[in-house]
């Protein structure tokens, strides 16, 4: 079967993809990026409309091009889609879509030797493998007695579109994340809601300094390291009290409960025996990293996570991770990038161009 070749496959097309691409082309290594969306935003085309950029976490500029001026206004899902869109275009950079891919496998076992790429637009050859496929397609969906008996709606913000369409309805949302306690803020201004979540969430009413990020960003990169599945990095730095949630748990919409023991054909059991009705149960329950084209590679250990060495694989030094775990982050996955290129220079066979190209 004849295979296309190269040094580098780029898996993914987002913040993370993206970066490393930049790096790979500035130092002239051949490459191709391989996304399974329609066009240009990575994760970014699938938020929801009302997530507008004035109340989306920090965006880093790409490496090379700054953000054009942001109207605070427009949803995030539309400017970062232009963003990146234009980013591809400016740069040149080699995005072929829309290609699953399906397999990685290994050639051979030699770390000079190469790792054939399925996709759904046939296979690639290459030396090494840089995967950026992030989480979205991967949302996590915690079970619960009874959970397949409830007449509502269950939906999982991966599937939420707007407030709106839960107007006149009890929503119950479960989750102690960013996206939990936005969508919160959103959904109890046109109708009644609940919290429930596992544990209270850490709030903080300062910004986080560099340390304090650092400190995070270290604490979830020692669990990688140990082949532990990776922590949210949020989940190690708290929830800043913005003045958007300091104004929905003055309305009440941020009073915690503890989770509910089972749920029930029109509501949830509470904790306490109770009783609690509801109309929906959203899950903002969070994501798992989309690594199952990786399968054959064996690369879980026995924590059920991948042991790393930075971005790098420490089984296998042919595929780096880029965009997981402390590397989810936007200023994380640049630099996860950067790292992954520099990492896979060193393998055997990769030929950079002699000097950095330089555009414009």
């Amino acid at each position: 079967m004849n295979s296309a070749r190269t040094d580098v496959v780029v898996i993914g097309a987002g913040q993370a993809g993206l970066s490393a691409a930049y790096h790979l082309q500035r130092r002239g290594v051949d490459y191709v990026m391989l996304d399974a969306e329609d066009g240009p935003g990575g994760a970014w085309r699938h938020r929801w409309k009302s997530l507008r950029m004035a109340t989306v976490n920090g965006i880093s500029d790409l490496p090379g091009m700054a953000k054009p001026a942001v109207d605070p206004r427009e949803p995030s899902s539309e400017f970062l889609a232009r963003y990146f869109g234009g980013y591809e275009q400016d740069l040149g950079l080699s995005v072929r879509r829309p290609v699953k891919v399906q397999s990685v496998l290994r050639e051979d076992t030699d770390p000079a030797g190469l790792l054939r790429v399925g996709t759904s637009a046939g296979d690639w050859i290459a030396k090494a493998v840089i995967n950026a496929t992030g989480t979205w397609t991967r949302p996590f969906w915690p079970i619960y007695p009874g959970q397949s008996t409830f007449r509502g709606q269950q939906l999982h913000v991966a599937d939420y579109v707007s407030a709106e369409e839960f107007a006149g309805r009890h929503v119950i949302v479960v989750g102690g994340g960013i996206s939990a306690v936005g969508l919160l803020d959103e959904i109890s201004r046109v109708t009644t809601t609940s919290w429930f979540t596992r544990r209270e969430p850490v709030w903080r009413d300062e910004e986080f300094d560099a340390k304090a990020g650092h400190d995070a960003v270290a604490l979830v990169e020692e669990r990688v390291r140990k082949g532990l599945p990776p922590q949210s990095v949020v989940s190690v730095t708290g929830l800043m009290r913005t003045p958007a949630l300091k104004a929905a748990a003055a309305r009440g919409a941020l009073n915690r409960q503890p989770m509910f023991t089972s749920i029930e054909p029109d509501g949830v059991r509470l904790a306490d025996g109770g009783f609690l009705p509801a109309d929906v149960i959203l899950w903002a329950t969070g994501f798992r990293a989309e690594l199952e084209h990786l399968a054959p590679l064996h690369l879980r250990g026995p924590g059920g996570g991948i042991m790393m060495d930075g971005t790098q694989v420490a089984a296998e030094p042919r595929v780096h991770l880029v965009g997981y775990g402390p590397s989810s982050s936007t200023i994380g996955a640049n630099r996860a990038g950067r790292a992954a290129v520099a990492a896979i220079l060193k393998l055997p066979g990769i030929t950079p161009a002699p000097a950095p190209v330089s555009w414009g």
